[in-house]
């Protein structure tokens, strides 16, 4: 199970840089969604750069890591090693940019805020201390008040437009992995 899931994703890395570089046709823009930017303007990357930070992006870099393929255990020891010297503000600061062009501003504040709010915490503790599987666990149950939040139309753009951007992100954060291992 583990090693078809590896060869999945690993495919679907593999094809991720073939399907960005050129793009058929531009699709039609929603109001509120955001469009694939060449260069985000400062605001836009301060926006995003606290939006990793309230992700605690640094831990989905540890699942990146743990979803690559190794030669041997040695290796992935290296790996982990390396990647715990780096800080999470350095991570959340070399994700941002390229993650910025395809999350926006509006959104990046609207999941900043979730992320920040008790329910949001409780997703990702989940998130990421749950194992890898075929069938991700149900996520957790909302009091009234989150119900009402998780109803709010800002947010239910901003999860989509995450969830659009998810495979771009985690390609962010493979290739930043592998600047990570370089060094």
């Amino acid at each position: 199970m583990k090693r078809s899931y590896a060869l999945t994703l690993a495919a679907l890395l593999a094809c991720a840089p073939l399907s960005q570089a050129a793009p058929a046709a531009a699709p039609a823009a929603t109001p509120g969604a955001s469009v694939p930017v060449a260069t985000p303007d400062a605001a836009r990357v301060q926006a995003v750069q606290a939006m990793l930070e309230a992700m605690q992006s640094e831990k989905m870099m540890r699942s990146v890591a743990g979803a690559s393929r190794y030669v041997n255990d040695q290796q992935r020891d290296s790996v982990f090693a390396k990647l715990d010297k780096v800080t999470p503000q350095e991570i959340y600061k070399r994700l941002a940019l390229p993650v910025a062009r395809v999350i926006g501003t509006e959104a990046a504040n609207e999941l900043t805020a979730f992320y920040a709010s008790d329910y949001g915490k409780r997703l990702l503790q989940q998130t990421y201390n749950s194992r890898a599987s075929m069938f991700p666990p149900e996520p957790p149950v909302p009091n009234a008040a989150e119900k009402k939040m998780l109803k709010k139309p800002a947010l239910v753009q901003a999860r989509k437009e995450l969830a659009a951007a998810d495979a771009a992100i985690r390609h962010e954060a493979f290739a930043l992995l592998q600047a990570i291992i370089k060094k």
